[in-house]
C-alpha cells in the first residue's frame, strides 16, 4: 500500500513546472561574481563595491544593464569590452571551483523521474551559461533554457519566467520558481508564480515573499514541492 501512495503522489505532481535561476541557484558562485565586480570597479576608479550594493542592485541583473549604468554608455562595443574584461575575471576565479549546490544533482533526477518539465531561466549571458553546463552535468535535465536576450524587459520584470513557462506549455500559476537574488524573488512573484528561495546569498528574513526557503537541496522532495499547492 505504501509503495502505491508513493507513485500516486508522483502522478500527481506532474501537474507543474520548475524554473531554475542559475547563478546562486544552481551554483554557489555569487562570492566570485561579486569578486569580479570589485575589480571592475577598482580598476575604473568606479569606488568601493560593497556587499550591500552588490546583493540588492547588481546581482540577478544583466550583466549589461548594471554596465550601462555604471559606464553611463550606450555604445555597444564599450559594453561588450566591458562585459567581457568582467567575465574573464569571474572565469578566472571560479573556475578551479565549480561545483553544484548541495543535493541539486539528486533532486533534479527525482524531478525528471516524477515527469516534472524544467527549465532554466537566467540572467547571465550565453558564454557563462555554456561555462557552467560544460563543467555542471545537467543540462540534459532541462527541457528549456531561456536567457535575457530572449525576452525584452530583464529580472526584476516576470518576462523571463514567463517566457520559460510559455516554452514548457505550462501556465504561469503551476510553476514554481527557484532564486537567490532579490531582483529574481521579485520576478518571479510579479510572474503569479510559487516561489522557492535559497540562501546563498541572503539570510532568510530577506527572502520575502516567498513559499519556502532552503538552504540546499537536500532539503527538498518532490512531495514538498508538490504542497505549495494544496
Amino acid at each position: 500500500m505504501a509503495v502505491l501512495k508513493k507513485v500516486w503522489d508522483l502522478e500527481a505532481t506532474n501537474t507543474f513546472a520548475v524554473i531554475f535561476d542559475m547563478d546562486g541557484t544552481l551554483i554557489d558562485n555569487t562570492p566570485y561574481h561579486y569578486k569580479s565586480w570589485q575589480a571592475l570597479f577598482k580598476k575604473y576608479d568606479k569606488g568601493e563595491l560593497s556587499k550591500t550594493t552588490y546583493y540588492t542592485e547588481i546581482s540577478g541583473v544583466p550583466i549589461k544593464e548594471t554596465l550601462k549604468r555604471l559606464f553611463n554608455t550606450d555604445d555597444e562595443a564599450t559594453l561588450k569590452a566591458l562585459l567581457n574584461e568582467k567575465e574573464s575575471y569571474y572565469r578566472q576565479l571560479y573556475a578551479p571551483f565549480v561545483t553544484a549546490i548541495k543535493g541539486l544533482e539528486n533532486f533534479l533526477y527525482e524531478l525528471k523521474e516524477a515527469g516534472i518539465k524544467m527549465a532554466m531561466a537566467t540572467s547571465a549571458t550565453v558564454e557563462d551559461i555554456n561555462f557552467i553546463l560544460d563543467r555542471v552535468p545537467i543540462r540534459s535535465d532541462f527541457e528549456e533554457i531561456v536567457n535575457t536576450s530572449m525576452v525584452s524587459r530583464p529580472k526584476p520584470n516576470p518576462d523571463i519566467f514567463l517566457k520559460a513557462a510559455e516554452m514548457l506549455n505550462v501556465p504561469p500559476e503551476k510553476c514554481i520558481v527557484f532564486e537567490d537574488s532579490l531582483a529574481g524573488l521579485k520576478a518571479g512573484n510579479s510572474a503569479g508564480m510559487k516561489v522557492v528561495g535559497i540562501t546563498t546569498g541572503h539570510p532568510a528574513a530577506d527572502l520575502q515573499p516567498v513559499n519556502l526557503v532552503i538552504n540546499d537541496y537536500t532539503e527538498l522532495s518532490v512531495q514538498r514541492l508538490a504542497a505549495l499547492f494544496e
